[in-house]
């Protein structure tokens, strides 16, 4: 269950403010990782009692919809992006955002984004990918996001990858071209962005159940 299925009502003048607590999430967040999230250092950080805290939210799960759904509504970049009719802006905005704020790449492998600026961002990929012609939007747009989350949880490692050694014995091919290469991740996630996109317009991605059974007949 999301924090969204069970917001508490305010039953105080002096409540906590719920968006104060997403943004003081969204700081510890940035600054520790998901281990830094805890009521108490959100607390601490609001300069309240931990009881207050729970006055609004029930749980850690619920700070981290809360920071999930403030860090991607205070994205200018990306909001402008959403509000364009292009799908590839709207991705590469996302893939960027995701890449700066590493922590959310962990949150989503968590938890199901449900809070109001993540549903916009559905809204708008479902709508784009129908223009586009997709037979089932709403698998389509699952295959951009898990291909653009996926991307963005190991693009951090691209700097050690082109490091690390490759043994040429049990890899030649590979590490012959790992040593001609100077990968540029979003490039990468461009590159494949654009087939996916492409593959889309033409109706061939439609990876939900009905279209499995279909392959598998």
């Amino acid at each position: 269950m999301s924090y969204w299925d069970h917001r508490k009502p305010v039953r105080r003048t002096r409540a906590v403010d719920v968006h104060d607590i997403a943004r003081a999430a969204v700081v510890l967040l940035d600054e520790g990782g998901l281990r830094a999230l805890t009521a108490r250092a959100v607390a601490g950080r609001l300069g309240v009692a931990p009881a207050s805290l729970y006055s609004r939210v029930e749980s850690v799960d619920d700070l981290f919809d809360l920071a999930l759904d403030e860090a991607l509504g205070s994205d200018a970049m990306l909001n402008e992006a959403i509000a364009e009719a292009s799908l590839l802006a709207m991705m590469q905005a996302y893939f960027r955002h995701l890449v700066h704020n590493r922590w959310a790449c962990q949150v989503l492998g968590m938890r199901a984004p449900r809070g109001p600026n993540y549903l916009r961002l559905s809204e708008r990929m479902v709508i784009l990918l129908d223009q586009a012609g997709a037979m089932e939007p709403l698998g389509a747009a699952y295959a951009l996001s898990n291909f653009t989350i996926g991307s963005a949880t190991t693009a951090p490692m691209a700097e050690s990858e082109r490091t690390a050694p490759v043994d040429p014995e049990i890899a030649p091919a590979y590490a012959r071209l790992h040593a001609e290469s100077d990968i540029d991740t979003e490039a990468v996630f461009t590159a494949g962005l654009s087939a996916l996109l492409e593959h889309v317009s033409r109706g061939d991605v439609t990876p939900s159940r009905t279209s499995l059974e279909r392959v598998n007949r």
